[in-house]
């Protein structure tokens, strides 16, 4: 019996200057596994010498992102005052809760010459209960997180609990997201831990037995209670783990708002047009609702 629930390629999106994303959540086939109803690859992109990521100042409500980079580094600014640059294997958790407003750059060091973007980013949605909490943000080093080596597969346990390993990631609902490489030929038992669990492949091909192969840049989205058995092919593979329990309840995801009510969302647009959210210090700069997303009342 195929483990197997969904198959989702990821659409491409080219954000200007050749930089490109892949976008395998939210999709047609599947809005959310467990609490993730976001999930965006960036590259790998090559940078030319003066151009740089430039996300300006822009809202979250109700949500959690993480950024996880396999290149390259990025220069995260938020409305709390904090600053930081994460880099390959470092972990940045932003919760939005009642609301926070944040960029994404490159520093004028990555700017100076040829640079490489490569990672992922996701948002996990909150419970209702802590939708409106306050927001707050957690980064990691690479030796604060768990990691395990066994037998070809290392596991790094970003956040959340799975196989035994614990993340120090202050999540708010059981979750798991982890970064699992295979070297060539290598297998490694996936168990059903969680009510709902994927598999994103970021390089390499796997070897899935009666279920066929898989290659890179396709999320799996796998059946509750199913384990599944995954075989690295001749040039290895990294994987990315990730699911949970099912969400309490639908969400509304609108723009850069997720939450289980639509009025809401409908104020935080408001919020953000009036610019009530609290601003990022040093930055002048932010990124207007886009017009077909007005709510009706507006102005």
């Amino acid at each position: 019996m195929s483990a197997i629930e969904t198959l989702i390629i990821p659409r491409t999106r080219d954000l200007g200057d050749g930089f490109e994303v892949r976008r395998a959540l939210p999709a047609v086939e599947r809005r959310m596994v467990g609490p993730f109803v976001f999930l965006d690859q960036m590259g790998p992109n090559v940078l030319k010498p003066g151009i740089g990521l430039d996300v300006r100042p822009h809202p979250h409500i109700g949500l959690a992102t993480v950024t996880w980079l396999f290149e390259g580094e990025i220069l995260h600014r938020d409305s709390l005052g904090t600053v930081q640059a994460i880099r390959p294997g470092e972990v940045n958790w932003m919760t939005a809760g009642r609301g926070i407003v944040h960029s994404e750059r490159s520093d004028h060091h990555q700017r100076s010459s040829l640079s490489s973007l490569y990672g992922l980013q996701c948002w996990v949605a909150l419970p209702q209960a802590d939708e409106a909490c306050e927001p707050d943000f957690t980064h990691l080093k690479a030796d604060e997180l768990p990691v395990a080596e066994r037998d070809g597969a290392q596991l790094i346990m970003i956040a959340g609990s799975f196989l035994g390993l614990h993340s120090p990631l202050p999540t708010r609902s059981p979750l798991f997201y982890a970064q699992l490489r295979l070297s060539a030929g290598a297998s490694h038992l996936i168990p059903a831990e969680y009510e709902e669990q994927a598999i994103y492949i970021v390089s390499g091909d796997l070897d899935l037995g009666s279920d066929g192969s898989f290659g890179a840049g396709q999320l799996l989205v796998l059946k509750p209670h199913h384990p599944l058995t995954v075989t690295a092919g001749s040039s290895g593979a990294k994987l990315m783990l990730l699911g949970g329990d099912s969400m309490d309840g639908p969400r509304h995801l609108v723009w850069n708002f997720v939450s289980s009510s639509g009025e809401r969302v409908e104020q935080a647009k408001r919020d953000w047009i009036a610019q009530r959210f609290a601003p990022v210090p040093e930055e002048t700069e932010w990124i207007p609702l886009p017009d077909n997303l007005k709510p009706a009342d507006y102005p």
